[in-house]
């Protein structure tokens, strides 16, 4: 897979994507309103209006450019440098990111690396699967936000 990292890392420099974390980062929203957000999104079974936004804004539509590109890519999602999603193409099962391993060791500090998350079988799509993400990073080199990149590995291995 070690060969498909630069590429993903690209992604992290794509400007309509940097352009929607860039947006989103200027307003500025207290962690507090973020947790508040994820706690009703959570709690939330079906897609609401505002998930659908986020699933629908000029970024997803991106991202799902981006996810069609590579028959083994499943799930990708944009973040914030808080953590909170600013784009996906499904539904995640929450809206903070934050306090997860994929947004802390990516965004890392404001510093960026790309983290590679353990394999973990997924029963909806009865599938090995894997998280790459990777630093949103600016115009002027500035770690912004990540960005997630679900792979399914059984479909990978047989390209």
């Amino acid at each position: 897979m070690k060969e498909l990292i630069p590429q993903l890392e690209s992604w992290g420099k794509d400007p309509v994507l940097v352009e929607a974390v860039t947006a989103q980062n200027a307003q500025d929203v207290s962690l507090d309103d973020i947790k508040k957000r994820d706690e009703t999104w959570r709690n939330t079974s079906d897609v609401d209006d505002f998930m659908s936004s986020i699933m629908s804004n000029k970024a997803a539509q991106r991202l799902l450019e981006l996810e069609k590109s590579m028959p083994f890519l499943v799930e990708l999602f944009l973040m914030d440098n808080q953590g909170a999603n600013v784009a996906m193409t499904n539904k995640t099962s929450d809206y903070w990111q934050g306090d997860e391993a994929k947004f802390i060791q990516s965004f890392n500090g404001g510093q960026g690396k790309t983290y590679i998350g353990e394999v973990e079988y997924d029963d909806s799509v009865l599938s090995y699967l894997v998280q790459v993400s990777v630093p949103v990073i600016d115009a002027q080199g500035q770690t912004i936000g990540a960005l997630t990149i679900g792979i399914n590995l059984d479909e990978y291995e047989d390209q």
